[in-house]
């Protein structure tokens, strides 16, 4: 089975994409650990993505679906979870393209639909916590942080609930709800 966990940063996805790798046996393919994994790997592609990193410039889409491929080719568990990937309508086309490419497909794209609202003051009191328990918080654990990554993400990835809508294949879950709720709503998604 692979899976698309789709939302704005806050709203929940790492903590169900955790719950289903331990729950089904799936593999979470977060851009960003693959990017850090490839740059130390000392295979071509690794070395390729840490020349590009070190120079301080930004991944291609073809570098990412490259590390992506060679994931799908490797043992998949209960199958996929993308984390992080796509992000634009461009990267959702050179995904299903890859995946047709290997003889896979989506099952689900999972929409975390949640109030902007409630998650600025989410992060706010994340960060009130952490300094409470005499922690340092997260730098970006702030109201105007949030809003300009909610902006960024509005702007670049919201534009796949459609795309995935028109395709059939979103569903959506309350992001509010309490961890096993919104656990148990994608359960019921993914039978």
């Amino acid at each position: 089975m692979n899976i698309i966990l789709l939302g704005p940063p806050g709203a929940g996805k790492g903590t169900q994409a955790q719950i289903l790798v331990d729950g089904r046996d799936m593999i979470q393919l977060s851009t960003g650990d693959m990017l850090r994994e490839a740059r130390t790997s000392g295979t071509e592609m690794g070395l390729k993505v840490a020349a590009i990193m070190d120079a301080g410039e930004l991944v291609t889409d073809e570098i990412v679906i490259g590390l992506i491929r060679e994931k799908l080719q490797g043992p998949s568990g209960g199958g996929f979870i993308f984390d992080g990937f796509p992000r634009t309508l461009a990267q959702a086309d050179a995904l299903a393209d890859l995946l047709a490419d290997v003889g896979q497909g989506l099952d689900a794209v999972i929409e975390m639909r949640v109030n902007d609202d409630v998650l600025v003051e989410r992060v706010v009191n994340r960060a009130a916590e952490a300094v409470a328990a005499g922690k340092t918080p997260r730098a970006d654990d702030n109201a105007e942080s949030m809003k300009t990554r909610l902006m960024e993400y509005y702007k670049k990835t919201s534009p796949l609930i459609g795309y995935y809508y028109a395709k059939g294949d979103l569903k959506s879950v309350d992001g509010l709800g309490t961890i096993d709720e919104v656990k148990s709503e994608i359960a019921a998604i993914l039978g």
